[in-house]
C-alpha cells in the first residue's frame, strides 16, 4: 500500500493554512517486518511503550497534516527515488565536514534529551554536498562512539533531490561498522502510523518575511525502558532500543546543536542554515530557539552558559552567534554562511 501526503501548515509566527501539492510516497508495512527487526540483536525485540517526560509541558508543533496514514498494524516506509545508501560518513574527522555548532562541556555531566526550535531553510546544493541543521546526543570514546543526530537536511545524493527533509542518523561504534540515515539500516523501530522519516517539507523561511517555519524534534531516553524516544510533531514516532549502543545506555555525555555541511568533490561547500552569516534579526538569519536539555534526573532545562561552548571551524564561510537566554525565546542562538571554498 503507498501513501500520498498532503500537508497542511502553520507558521511559526503567524497563523497561515497552506495546502501543498507536493507529494511523497511511502509503503506501508507490518510493524514487525519492518528494517529494526532485521538486527540481530533485535530479532525478538517486542515494540515498547515510550513515555515523553513532562507531556504537560509540551509545545505545539507548527505542522498538521491531511494525510493518508498506514492501517493499524502498518508502519511508514519512505520510498527512495534516485538516492544512494552508499554516503559519506558523518563525523568530524572525515575530510570536507564542516560544522558551527554548540555543544556542551564534557565534565562529568550526563544527559538524558535534548531538543530546540529550529527554523527550515531551502539551499540549492551540488550532488555530492549536504547541509543539515540539527541535534546530536552522543557518548563513547571517538572509536566506539554512540550517536544520535535528529534534524533536517538537504542531501541529493541521500535522497535523489534537494528537497528540505527531516533526517536522522545514528552510529553506536564510531561509524565504523554499524548506523545509517534514517532507516536505511535495521536499528531504529518506528511506532507511528503517520509518514514523517525523511518526508520533505513543503514550506521553508523566506528571507526577510516575517512567518518563520520552524519545527521541534525532541529526543530523550525512556525512564523505564532505557530506550532513546523521537518525539516530532506532537508524537513519539519511534525509538533507538537499548540494545543497540553501549554507551548512550547511560545517558548522554555531550549535546550538540547547530550546522554540518559536507563540501562537494571540487572542494567547493554548500550553503548552511538560510545560506547568509548569522543576524539579531530572525527573519534574516537561521536560528534555533528554547535549546533545551534533560539532566541526569530527566527535567527539561534551558541549556547552561556556563556549560555550553561555541564552535565554528571556517570564520570566512559558516559564523554562529549565541543570544543566551530570553524570555520570548528561551536560550538561542543563529548560524550560517554562503560556504565555497573552506578548506577542508
Amino acid at each position: 500500500m503507498a501513501l500520498h501526503i498532503l500537508f497542511v501548515l502553520f507558521s511559526h509566527v503567524l497563523l497561515t493554512q497552506v495546502v501543498e501539492g507536493n507529494t511523497d510516497d511511502f509503503d506501508c508495512v507490518d510493524i514487525y517486518k519492518q528494517p529494526a527487526f532485521q538486527h540481530p540483536l533485535l530479532k525478538h525485540h517486542k515494540i515498547q511503550e515510550i513515555f515523553y517526560p513532562d507531556e504537560n509541558l509540551d509545545r505545539k508543533g507548527q505542522y498538521k497534516t491531511n494525510y493518508q496514514s498506514c492501517p493499524k498494524g502498518k508502519v511508514p516506509i519512505l520510498k527512495q527515488r534516485n538516492g544512494t545508501k552508499s554516503v559519506h560518513l558523518d563525523t568530524v574527522e572525515y575530510p570536507g565536514q564542516h560544522f558551527a555548532t554548540i555543544e556542551t562541556v564534557l565534565d562529568g555531566s550526563i544527559y538524558r534529551g535534548a531538543e530546540a526550535n529550529i527554523s527550515l531553510h531551502s539551499l540549492t546544493l551540488q550532488n555530492n554536498q549536504f547541509s543539515k541543521s540539527q541535534i546530536w546526543l552522543e557518548n563513547g570514546p571517538r572509536n566506539e562512539l554512540n550517536s544520535i543526530q535528529v534534524g533536517w537536511g538537504v542531501h541529493p545524493r541521500l535522497y535523489g533531490d534537494t528537497r528540505t527533509r527531516f533526517t536522522m542518523y545514528w552510529t553506536a561504534d564510531g561509524y565504523k561498522n554499524s548506523g545509517c540515515y534514517n532507516i536505511q539500516c535495521p536499528g531504529f523501530v518506528i511506532v507511528t502510523r503517520i509518514p514523517w522519516i525523511g518526508i520533505a517539507f513543503p514550506r521553508t523561511s523566506i528571507y526577510g518575511d516575517k512567518k518563520s517555519f520552524t519545527f521541534t524534534p525532541q529526543v530523550f531516553q525512556d525512564g523505564i525502558s532505557g530506550n532513546w524516544g523521537l518525539k516530532i510533531f506532537n508524537e513519539v514516532i519511534g525509538y533507538w532500543p537499548k540494545e543497540l549502543f553501549t554507551h548512550l545506555n547511560d545517558g548522554a555525555s555531550l549535546i550538540r546543536f547547530g550546522g554540518n555541511t559536507f563540501m562537494s568533490p571540487d572542494g567547493i561547500s554548500p550553503p548552511m542554515g538560510n545560506g547568509h552569516f548569522p543576524v539579531i534579526d530572525f527573519q534574516k538569519s537561521s536560528f534555533f530557539l528554547h535549546v533545551k536539555v534533560r539532566n541526569s534526573n530527566y527535567q527539561l532545562l534551558d541549556i547552561e552558559d556556563r556549560k555550553t561552548r561555541l564552535y565554528s571551524d571556517s570564520f570566512q564561510c559558516y559564523r554562529l552567534s549565541y543570544w543566551g537566554y530570553a524570555k520570548s525565546n528561551g536560550v538561542s542562538f543563529s548560524f550560517g554562511g554562503l560556504g565555497g571554498d573552506c578548506g577542508t
